[in-house]
């Protein structure tokens, strides 16, 4: 086991509160493994950042907040029911008690008082069982080691018994996801971390086994599938799909899966396929070429390990944009606007929580259930170079008119009908 699989587990309460930890000469985000370090400058949005504050940007941005991150962790995780997540949800948007009972529909003021006691009460008695896990530490000579989930790759834990996927729900997810087919694109890559499950397996059988990729012989790949290939990348790799060597100048298919069942797992090469890289300079791989070894001196690691963590900071960039939550049921649609597109998942996870502020979408997804909606990116705004140009503007514009070019209104969706102008 690395010790990256692991960090959210061994991390401090202090180190989890903030959310990265520091290990070496680098700091490490316990959400998704996202790396900075001392020395390289990180520029955002013309700010340039050292690689603490740096990596404050990159949670915000990526993640929301470390809060939101923890919140959406499986239950066996967090030890939180539905009702007390979602309440948790509403108690740090800063709502008051008749605001979060309106919210949830759940009893009253009084009774949402009587949470936040519970809440309390949870609290005291997680401080008191720390503190004797602590003092066992030293006497419990036969305690096991840290305990980690079964499949745990860069914050993105995988529990096996939440994933016990039937064929008909694998083919259904899949069908949903690609309608051209498994071999055609995906619609979209905001869903549930099951169906992403599903989705990034099914993925990684476009990857042979036992065969080498640059990182640009990966991208061409993932193009095909999804305009957002470096999200899709990342997690391929965060799950063990895939694997890379430190300075992601080689990637090839990840022991989790050949475990899966992907690619051919006896090693063969395909009838008709070729030994060949697709790039036209590439010469047929030897057995040698085939099995990763790092030969680099310490020197080169080093010069890679920073042009690595520069591309990363290119990478992490911010898209406004308009969404849609579509019913595919009735082919009612949500539709939105958003300054941070990464930041869509949260109306997953508050229609989850059953705390959506639009009430006729959140009880259509209670009735029909999360499988009959998909969300979407309609539209991504191009950043204007004009420096007398407003942003905010120009999404209102842009959502304004998919709102006339949709009209999802009354049948056609669940937004209320527009006044009539004077």
């Amino acid at each position: 086991m690395k010790a990256s699989d692991s960090r959210l587990q061994t991390a401090s309460l202090e180190e989890i509160k903030r959310g990265y930890v520091e290990e070496g000469t680098a700091y490490f985000c316990i959400c998704c493994g996202f790396t900075t370090e001392p020395g390289i400058v990180y520029p955002d949005e013309g700010v340039l950042y050292d690689a603490v504050r740096y990596m404050g940007v990159h949670i915000e941005k990526v993640h929301g907040s470390v809060f939101e991150y923890l919140l959406e962790l499986d239950k066996s995780v967090t030890g939180l029911s539905d009702v007390q997540r979602g309440l948790l949800a509403q108690f740090y948007e800063g709502k008051k008690d008749a605001e979060v009972q309106q919210a949830l529909g759940i009893g009253s003021a009084s009774t949402i008082r009587n949470h936040r006691f519970v809440l309390k009460e949870k609290e005291r008695q997680a401080k008191i069982f720390l503190a004797l896990m602590e003092l066992l530490k030293n006497k419990d000579l036969h305690a096991p080691a840290t305990w980690v989930s079964p499949i745990m790759k860069q914050g993105h834990t995988i529990h096996q018994r939440s994933f016990e996927i039937s064929e008909e729900e694998r083919e259904r997810v899949l069908r949903n996801y690609f309608p051209e087919g498994i071999s055609g694109p995906m619609t979209t890559f905001h869903m549930q971390q099951k169906h992403k499950y599903i989705v990034l397996t099914e993925i990684a059988k476009r990857f042979e086994p036992r065969r080498q990729y640059t990182e640009k012989q990966v991208n061409t790949l993932l193009e095909k599938v999804h305009a957002d290939y470096v999200e899709i990348r990342r997690y391929l790799v965060d799950y063990g799909l895939l694997e890379r060597k430190e300075d992601g100048s080689q990637y090839w298919l990840g022991s989790a899966a050949e475990e899966q069942g992907n690619g051919r797992g006896d090693g063969k090469q395909p009838k008709g396929s070729s030994a060949k890289l697709t790039d036209n300079s590439a010469e047929s791989l030897t057995m040698e070429q085939q099995v990763p070894e790092e030969r680099a001196g310490k020197g080169e690691k080093s010069m890679n390990r920073r042009k690595e963590l520069q591309e990363q900071a290119k990478e992490v960039k911010t898209e406004a944009g308009v969404y849609q939550i579509r019913n595919e049921r009735n082919g009612k649609v949500y539709i939105d606007s958003t300054p941070n597109l990464k930041t869509i998942n949260g109306q997953q996870f508050m229609l989850q929580m059953g705390s959506h502020l639009n009430r006729r979408l959140q009880a259509e997804w209670n009735e029909y259930g999360e499988s009959a909606f998909t969300i979407e990116v309609l539209e991504v705004m191009k950043k204007d170079d004009n420096p007398y140009a407003d942003p905010k503007d120009a999404l209102a514009k842009c959502l304004e008119s998919w709102f006339e070019k949709l009209e999802p209104y009354g049948d056609r969706g669940y937004h209320g009908e527009p006044k009539p102008s004077n």
